[in-house]
């Protein structure tokens, strides 16, 4: 299982959670709208869940349907930056 930052995120880009993550799984560049959980990192701990004020962090058999293509784009923004 992996973590996925949703929608909530989108302009707010807190960075409560990347100060918990262990692992620095969550990056995000200044002009990306939210920021992105690296799943092939990510350690599934969770931290980040509790972290985020805004409640944007989901695990990813969590996410609700509506925000479902954050998956693949949490997914697809890691594989760009490799």
């Amino acid at each position: 299982m992996a973590y996925v930052i949703t929608a909530p995120c989108i302009g707010v880009k807190d960075g409560a959670c990347v100060l918990v993550c262990p692992p620095n799984a969550i990056r995000g560049r200044p002009d990306d709208p939210q920021l992105f959980i690296y799943p092939e990192v990510c350690l599934d701990c969770g931290a980040c869940v509790e972290a985020c004020p805004v409640g944007a962090v989901f695990a990813d058999v969590d996410v609700p349907e509506e925000w479902h293509d954050f998956i693949a784009l949490n997914d697809a923004k890691s594989r760009e930056r490799r």
